[in-house]
């Protein structure tokens, strides 16, 4: 099985774990994951059961004229290092999880007549699953809605697929803790008007006397002014540009602000937590408050944009969910209702299906 997409942890994150899944299912099988090569991809990648490999490819949406135009020339040359590393590797099945490296990887694989699916993590397809879901012989969708994009028959709700250790600890009883812990993501990629708002909105709490604990995901750029923030106002603060332990933090969790990406939005559920989202406006289609719509609909979520947003509005909301337990635990149970967690499954037994077909 080859497995691509890459860019982001929301698009990695989907991949390995259908990729883990189908090793532990099959023991002796083999699984390529094939992509980007960017730093974000290398760093998630290392250490797992499945071998890697990347191949050279930019995206089209949001770019100059130029870039376009070197991307577009780029794409012969790419889906010739597909074909090549299919010929080597010789997949029964492509699953393509996001980013535009699928795009040539997907192509490839039809061309040599290897049986393809996608899978659309976000309320609204990005460019390349629209234009890939005609060319595929499944899609399998995570968030109701997303389905009108795509021709009936073709797609499969499955739900996002999380990795084995988040659903394992998801399912876990939380033994008793002391306090409570706020966790903040803004992305695997990190956020700085989330970070801004946070820190700011805290040095508010901090004054009425909110004794709350921190978990703060920054991103690269704002770790070392992040954590200086917090130690300077004396916050309880565990702060790094990404983490890799999530099962134990969402564990640790009593709420969670976060950016409204489908993949942590998944995660989050799992875990049965009420959220404040803040989604990206620049996200491509506004996919991300489109995603949080279905939460706050289902009764998991508060949202706010970014542009209404303020350090006193955060603040103040925050803290009227520590105070009221009762409704920080209808909002988890809503969460946890609404979470999918045999989302992996589900998608591996529909790519049973297309290679044994």
């Amino acid at each position: 099985m080859i497995v691509s997409g890459g860019g982001t942890g929301g698009h990695l994150f989907p991949g390995i774990a259908v990729a883990e899944a189908f090793l532990d299912r099959y023991p002796g099988s083999r699984v390529l994951f094939i992509g980007t090569g960017r730093q974000t991809d290398a760093r998630v990648l290392a250490n797992r059961k499945f071998e890697t490999a990347s191949i050279s490819s930019q995206g089209l949406k949001g770019k100059s004229m130029v870039q376009r135009l070197s991307a577009l020339l780029q794409l012969p040359l790419s889906t010739f290092s597909a074909m090549r590393l299919m010929r080597r590797f010789r997949p029964q099945l492509v699953l393509g999880v996001g980013g535009y490296v699928t795009g040539p990887v997907l192509v490839a694989a039809k061309m040599l007549g290897i049986a393809t699916c996608i899978h659309e993590q976000n309320s609204v397809p990005g460019m390349a699953n629209r234009k890939l879901g005609r060319l595929v012989d499944r899609i399998f969708l995570s968030i109701p809605g997303s389905e009108r994009y795509f021709a009936e028959g073709k797609w499969v709700m499955t739900g996002n697929p999380l990795r084995r250790e988040l659903t394992d600890a998801a399912e876990k009883k939380r033994g008793p803790k002391e306090g409570l812990t706020l966790l903040v993501l803004g992305g695997s990629l990190g956020a700085h008007r989330v970070n801004t708002l946070m820190v700011a909105a805290m040095e508010i709490l901090k004054k009425k006397g909110d004794n709350l604990r921190v978990i703060h995901q920054t991103g690269r750029d704002d770790e070392q002014m992040v954590a200086g923030r917090y130690e300077k106002l004396g916050v309880k603060a565990e702060v790094a540009a990404f983490f890799t332990n999530m099962a134990e933090l969402y564990s640790r969790a009593d709420l969670v602000v976060s950016r409204a990406g489908a993949t942590t939005l998944a995660e989050i559920t799992a875990f049965g937590l009420p959220m404040i989202l803040i989604p990206y406006p620049f996200a491509a289609d506004n996919h991300q408050r489109k995603n949080g719509e279905y939460l706050v609909k289902g009764g998991a979520a508060m949202m706010f944009s970014q542009e209404e947003l303020t350090e006193e509005k955060l603040a103040e909301q925050i803290n009227a969910l520590l105070v009221d337990e009762k409704r920080r635990q209808q909002m988890g149970q809503a969460a946890r209702g609404l979470a999918r967690p045999d989302a992996t499954e589900r998608i591996i037994e529909q790519c049973e299906k297309l290679m044994f077909a």
